[in-house]
């Protein structure tokens, strides 16, 4: 494009010239044939003085000087032509230059620009004046080089979070799996030598079948969540006894979780699975995190005002404050996790969850220890 646009400028630039000087010279030559008429006419007129005849002479002279005039004009007419066809030569090469270095040098660069991105170059940055059509073209083409890098880099972050949670899924579930066998084994070749041994044998078993489940049930939610499948079936319940129910059966002895209501009976709206799922994923962040008492129990908030918040509290060290911005990022751990092995999806879901039940979480850290709070709007009739 960039030699055929040169060659199209070129062309007219040497037509013009062409034209130009064309006209100057054909007016020249007719300036010569004036000036051999002028010499002839002068002869005449010294021929008639010599001849005496003044008045005759008189008139030619007139004519003369008329026809001079005329020439004069002649001659002035070709400058004009000269200057018009100069300065139509200098604005058609400065029209040249200026889209050349406007238009044709900055498509140069962008098809060199090009072709370095179809090779998979997208780092090299593409110089630009956004004063000029070319210019915009020229950024928004930079703005897309971007934007490609992030989507790869996004793309690079995706793969290498799923390794990492297939990976540490793998571990959580191996490491129970290992134990049920060795117990099962146990039971095989009869160990469990007494009804009591046989008892413990069969709790931890079921405790290990137990996590198990918590670990595939993770995978499914970030996977659905992932899809946007996720599906949420709300309805009416009365908090304070779903709650207690959901601690019953997460401490059946009542010795780890305790649990009040405040003498608060509030009905919410929500999916009664995906709430239970919230309450067991903080319960096992705490049992993980901060080992020893865990208190369950319900208040009113302050603000947002019309609320009900489910509140679940450990006696730990709480988490950082340099984490807390991340908290509910999938994948993300805190620097506290110390040995600990998980996968970081376990608030991400909490989270997930309430926003789609139309609540909320917050955590908040105190001297006694971390306290997660779900809130959902409270009902009214």
């Amino acid at each position: 494009m960039r030699k055929r646009v040169s060659m199209i400028f070129l062309i007219l630039f040497i037509l013009t010239v062409a034209v130009t000087l064309g006209l100057y010279f054909s007016s020249g030559k007719s300036s010569g044939h004036q000036k051999q008429d002028q010499l002839i006419r002068i002869n005449e007129i010294d021929k008639l003085i010599e001849d005496g005849r003044t008045k005759e002479a008189s008139e030619k002279l007139a004519e003369y000087s008329d026809d001079l005039h005329k020439s004069e004009d002649e001659t002035g007419k070709d400058m004009r032509i000269l200057a018009a066809g100069g300065i139509a030569s200098l604005c058609l090469l400065s029209a040249g230059i200026f889209v050349f270095v406007t238009v044709l040098h900055p498509l140069k660069k962008i098809s060199s620009y090009t072709s370095e991105i179809a090779k998979g170059n997208t780092d090299i940055p593409l110089s630009y004046d956004r004063g000029s059509e070319v210019g915009e073209f020229s950024w928004a083409f930079d703005s897309m080089r971007k934007e490609l890098n992030k989507a790869r880099a996004s793309e690079k972050e995706a793969i290498e979070n799923n390794k990492t949670v297939i990976a540490t899924l793998s571990h959580d579930i191996k490491t129970p799996i290992a134990s049920i066998r060795a117990y099962a084994e146990g039971l095989e070749a009869n160990l469990d030598s007494s009804p009591e041994k046989r008892a413990q044998y069969l709790q931890v078993i079921m405790k290990k079948s137990d996590e198990v489940t918590k670990v595939t049930d993770d995978l499914l939610l970030h996977s659905l969540s992932d899809m946007h499948r996720l599906t949420v079936e709300e309805e009416k319940i009365e908090i304070s006894a779903f709650t207690q129910k959901a601690v019953e059966d997460l401490d059946p002895d009542g010795k780890e979780i305790s649990f009040t209501s405040d003498g608060i009976t509030s009905e919410i709206k929500c999916d009664p699975g995906r709430l239970l799922q919230c309450i067991e994923n903080l319960i096992t962040n705490a049992r993980k995190y901060a080992p020893g008492k865990i208190d369950v129990y319900l208040e009113r908030p302050d603000e947002p005002k019309g609320t009900v918040a489910l509140c679940v509290r450990d006696h730990g060290t709480g988490i950082p404050d340099e984490d807390m911005p991340f908290i509910f990022d999938k994948f993300y751990r805190g620097h506290n996790r110390g040995q600990q092995k998980g996968s970081g999806l376990g608030l991400y879901i909490v989270k997930y969850l309430m926003t789609k039940m139309d609540g909320d979480v917050i955590l908040r850290n105190s001297d006694s220890g971390l306290t997660a709070k779900l809130i959902f709007p409270e009902q009214k009739g």
